[in-house]
């Protein structure tokens, strides 16, 4: 026999289903048997599959949190009496709390826009903490912070973090 899929292979599998030559190429495990791949209907999980609007609703959620935890960000930085490294445990939070923002408005669904749309909620509240850091410096002096930008990457890893799967 020669798989349905793959002329040029000989095989001596057939799907358990509807008995099509199927190579070892072609196979799906199942539980109750190999089969083709139209009669495993292989589907993605439910929590892979993102419409259009849980993206909306992701990058809304995202940038509107990341935004409010920016201006928060700046006012615990300056009036908070702690200094040094509780810059990257407020980036590592906000990181978190953008995280957690963005996967409840999308109930808890994951994926690699997922990821993007979080990212760019932490950098969102990075670039509202240094507008309002320094409101009248130029590009360079408000946003190329060695310490900020090392304490974003922190943030925005961890934010990523919760839609890998």
């Amino acid at each position: 026999m020669r798989c349905a899929r793959h002329p040029d292979v000989e095989t001596n599998l057939a799907c358990g289903k509807c008995v099509t030559p199927i190579c070892p190429k072609c196979l799906v495990q199942t539980p109750v048997g190999a089969r083709c791949p139209a009669c495993a209907n292989v589907r993605r999980l439910p929590v892979y599959e993102v419409s259009t609007t849980y993206y909306s609703r992701a990058v809304i959620a995202a940038l509107g949190g990341g935004a409010a935890l920016g201006a928060a960000w700046y006012f615990i930085e300056h009036y908070v009496p702690f200094g040094g490294w509780f810059l990257f445990l407020i980036a590592a939070g906000i990181g978190y709390a953008v995280g957690e923002i963005t996967s409840r408005a999308v109930n808890r669904k994951r994926g690699r826009g997922l990821q993007f749309a979080a990212a760019g909620g932490v950098i969102a509240s990075y670039v509202v903490r240094s507008v309002i850091l320094q409101p009248n410096a130029g590009f360079v002096d408000a946003f190329v912070d060695l310490w900020g930008l090392l304490a974003l990457l922190i943030g925005v890893v961890i934010a990523v973090g919760h839609f890998r799967g």
